[in-house]
């Protein structure tokens, strides 16, 4: 038997496993030597659990720090280096590739071809540019609208599995309840809190063949909301792809989402409510260059407070959801937007930050006046409640697409900034999806 070709998988919890799962899990030829964790807390040190891993792997897999790679590469003797996480800018990508070469090893990208399960459901995709576009408000705005044609939808999320890996391999969630049982971080409850509320069932986890068996014995048709700006995990029957005005020029600047935005069926410019006619049309030329045979419509994104009557000249504290000013790379979002409209005095929070916060406005720089909405670990989820109970403001916006006083009680007054997907054009998406419906029947 020829010597196994010995890989390391560069990831952040999400599509290294899917791709380690479909692509190197049962293939004798191949050894993961390991993968490594960027992006999020608390992944370095664990190990991919043999259970998962298959009986190629008894020990499992180790996850390491990304920056080991370099001295990882040396003492594995790897051959080749696998890129699978999302949302950086293509130097970003380039820099890691030019590590990797110079160590001696092959730099890869995995596609489509190589990763996407096909289902035997009809599947409709919702994926963007970067993170933060409002694929959470559109997935929500498409469901509801087929739960309105009596068909029954299974929301499949892009991973986020922060825990125990073997424990959140096949996960469900239908009630809140469900959330808790699973002890779901933040940013978790964040994308799935907001299904549920509306009668959506999510299915999420690690392995993505039998999360979809599930959601295809469960329900009438899938609908993949996507994670940051990576392309669907699963073969899409209509691929929409936001793009984000207020973010003009990234559409072709980072990795994954210039490959997501050339191989999109629709192309939605959202937020055309709240950007400059100059921003929209720079971005739809972009569209035009990139994927000039993509359908292209524009919508809104509007934002609303439940009481702005309360915060006219109050002094306040903005919490945003975490991933859109973090490495999503906005400075704020809704909330902010929000607050201002309504009068409200915005106070800092960088002078109470806690650690832990304190160090996400150093890895952050661009964030402005605003908190993220931070709670991958416990000790995050600590000192965010810390910051806003040591800010002296009146009151705290959240947009956050849930109820954060349920994790913070923060023991201040709590205003939320809510926001969803709106038609701007007709047919507009829900004309498409009818038209979609079609051609592609689902049995009710």
């Amino acid at each position: 038997m020829s010597e196994r070709r010995r890989i390391v998988i560069l990831g952040a919890a999400g599509r290294d496993f899917h791709n380690f799962n479909v692509v190197y899990r049962q293939d004798p030829d191949v050894e993961v030597v390991a993968f490594t964790a960027a992006q999020i807390a608390g992944i370095a040190g664990r190990r991919y659990p043999p259970e998962l891993a298959g009986p190629l792997y008894p020990d499992g897999i180790p996850i390491l720090d990304e920056a080991e790679l370099d001295a990882l590469i040396l003492r594995e003797a790897v051959r080749q280096v696998v890129f699978a996480y999302s949302d950086v800018p293509h130097l970003h990508v380039m820099h890691l590739a030019a590590r990797v070469l110079a160590a001696g090893a092959d730099f890869a990208l995995l596609g489509p071809l190589a990763t996407q399960l096909r289902a035997r459901l009809p599947v409709i995709a919702v994926s963007a540019v970067r993170t933060g576009c409002g694929k959470s408000q559109t997935s929500r705005y498409l469901a509801s609208l087929l739960r309105g044609k009596g068909l029954r939808v299974g929301v499949v999320r892009h991973p986020m599995p922060y825990g125990k890996l073997w424990d959140e391999a096949v996960q469900r969630f239908a009630h809140v309840a469900d959330l808790d049982a699973a002890r779901c971080t933040l940013e978790e409850r964040e994308e799935y809190e907001p299904h549920l509320a509306l009668g959506n069932t999510v299915y999420a986890g690690v392995d993505y063949g039998r999360i979809l068996e599930l959601a295809e014995a469960e329900n009438d048709l899938i609908l993949w909301e996507g994670g940051n700006n990576d392309f669907p995990f699963l073969r899409p029957d209509w691929h929409i792809v936001l793009v984000d005005p207020l973010r003009a020029g990234d559409e072709d600047s980072f990795h994954p989402g210039e490959a997501t935005l050339r191989m999109a069926d629709t192309v939605v410019v959202v937020k055309t409510d709240s950007a400059e006619a100059d921003e929209v049309a720079r971005v739809e030329a972009s569209v035009r260059r990139l994927n000039p045979g993509a359908d292209l419509l524009r919508a809104a994104s509007p934002a609303r407070l439940d009481d702005p009557a309360a915060l006219a000249g109050k002094r306040v504290a903005v919490v945003e959801d975490g991933p859109t000013v973090t490495h999503g790379g906005m400075a704020f979002g809704a909330g902010w937007l929000a607050a201002r409209r309504a009068g409200a005095e915005i106070v800092d929070p960088r002078p109470w930050a806690a650690p832990e916060i304190a160090v996400a406005y150093a890895r952050y720089p661009q964030l402005g006046a605003v908190l993220p909405a931070l709670g991958y670990t416990e000790a995050q989820l600590r000192d965010l409640r810390a910051t806003l109970a040591a800010m002296p403001v009146d009151a705290i916006v959240s947009a956050s697409p849930i109820d954060l006083t349920r994790l913070l009680a923060p023991g201040k007054p709590v205003v939320r900034a809510r926001y969803e997907y709106a038609e701007v054009e007709s047919p507009g998406l829900a004309g498409r999806l009818d038209a979609f419906l079609k051609a592609h029947p689902c049995a009710s």
